[in-house]
């Protein structure tokens, strides 16, 4: 079903990644006019063919649909793109830099772009994750580059902070049906317009939060340390189980009953990955040090999340016989993403886990239904692929299961017992049956059990 706003604005859309294509799409398909920018040819050319350039559910048919439609289209010409557009949406990478912080280049590079095509009245929208202060200084530089003014009665353009809470996944879900959104604005004239082009989700009654730009900076940062606070702290949990023979399943859900703690976020497993909470705690943590606020909880968090990490291999080498015991070993690596349903390794425990399984003389045997091309960029030959979980314990002496993919959740331990060569199974995520498995031979070991 199709909402179209009062006034279908012309959007502009810079970069065409993960949060940049499902935007386009979803604004698209709002009745918005958009077009996505990129300045890798074979992407935009990709894409206007209708090939999505990232693995996310519903994505390909949100593009057919609106590239069909003449809603959206894709272009590598970013002046011709700012210059048609009422509002343009930054959506570039703001990757960590070694020192923890945001690196900001690609968000300068746009505003550069977006000050030498202003050709009237813009909507700046940041819909990167940014440092707080970032939208403001998105302001003032605008003001620097063009001499025009952001405030007023008649102003040149105005900012808007918009940050995204999207789930690889499940991120079109997530954009069609969000929990909240969040809009950090100070010009009237910049809300009139963002309520137009989310008039669709004002329909359905999705709360909009309007608020300060800093505040909805902070709103981003916030959500995601403590969604990660949340992870490692069952972790942390399902350790301490484990040592005192409790189970951490019936601990989680008994806290999950609790209506203000809620059964989200508790489920123990190798540690968090992905894009997003790496990335934004570091960011927290220097974004603290540079106000003079020690972040401390955070900064354990993640010093925790990487030793949980390594945790899994060390459960491992203690069901195989202590240290060096896996030397010369075969393992088998279920799962490489950092999470189901995406083939995103950024930060993926399975990182830690295949290094440390290598490093202890081991030889990895590896599987995921989507993610083995992004891994084999990083590891190479180092690690054997296999098309077909089967193949990859096909003659191993043990199985991580790293990643909860459906398809490890219902494996044949029956038909596994018959290719194995041995008999340990160190499942991280939790998926298996450890009556089951044990039955069939297998010596079990889950997390927080």
């Amino acid at each position: 079903m199709h909402y179209f706003p009062i006034m279908a604005k012309n959007i502009a859309v810079i970069g065409t990644g993960y949060v940049g294509l499902v935007s386009s799409v979803g604004l698209s398909d709002f009745g918005n006019y958009v077009t996505g920018v990129d300045v890798n040819e074979s992407i935009v050319e990709s894409l206007n063919r209708g090939v999505p350039t990232i693995y996310e559910l519903g994505v390909d048919d949100y593009l057919k649909r609106n590239l069909e439609s003449g809603r959206l289209k894709f272009t590598t010409d970013i002046d011709r793109a700012i210059q048609a557009a009422d509002i343009v949406f930054l959506a570039v990478g703001t990757p960590q830099s070694k020192s923890g912080e945001a690196d900001l280049s690609q968000v300068e590079s746009v505003v550069q772009s977006i000050a030498a095509n202003l050709n009237g009245f813009k909507v700046v929208v940041c819909k990167s994750t940014v440092p707080v202060g970032t939208n403001r200084w998105v302001k003032q530089r605008l003001i620097e580059l063009t001499g025009n003014s952001a405030d007023g009665p008649d102003p040149a353009f105005a900012v808007v902070s918009n940050p995204e809470f999207l789930r690889e996944g499940k991120a079109v879900q997530d954009f069609f049906h969000p929990d909240r959104l969040v809009l950090g604005y100070e010009h009237d004239k910049a809300r009139e317009y963002m309520e137009d082009v989310y008039r669709a989700l004002n329909l359905i009654h999705v709360p909009m939060v309007w608020c300060g730009l800093e505040t909805a900076e902070l709103i981003k940062y916030a959500s995601n340390a403590f969604l990660a606070t949340k992870i490692t702290f069952i972790n942390q949990m399902a350790t301490l189980a484990e040592a005192a023979g409790a189970d951490i399943h019936t601990i989680a859900h008994s806290m999950g009953m609790d209506g203000r703690i809620s059964p989200k976020f508790l489920h123990p497993g190798p540690g968090y990955g992905g894009s997003c909470f790496p990335k934004d705690t570091h960011a927290l943590v220097s974004t603290g040090e540079a106000y003079g606020v020690d972040m401390s909880l955070v900064r354990e968090v993640i010093t925790a999340n990487e030793e949980l990490k390594l945790l899994v291999v060390d459960r491992l080498l203690k069901m195989a016989g202590g240290e060096g015991s896996l030397k010369g070993k075969v393992v088998a690596v279920l799962g490489l993403a950092f999470k189901a349903e995406t083939d995103d390794i950024r930060e993926s425990p399975s990182i830690t886990i295949v290094r440390r399984l290598l490093d202890e003389g081991a030889t990895v045997q590896a599987h995921d239904p989507e993610a083995i091309e992004n891994f084999k960029a990083l590891f190479g030959d180092e690690v054997r692929y296999f098309a077909h979980e089967f193949e990859a314990i096909d003659g191993a002496d043990a199985v991580v299961i790293a990643t909860e993919w459906n398809e490890y959740r219902n494996l044949d331990l029956k038909r596994a017992k018959t290719v194995m060569r041995g008999r340990l199974i160190m499942d991280a995520r939790n998926v298996l049956e450890p009556e089951k498995a044990r039955e069939f031979g297998f010596e079990y070991k889950g997390v927080g059990r």
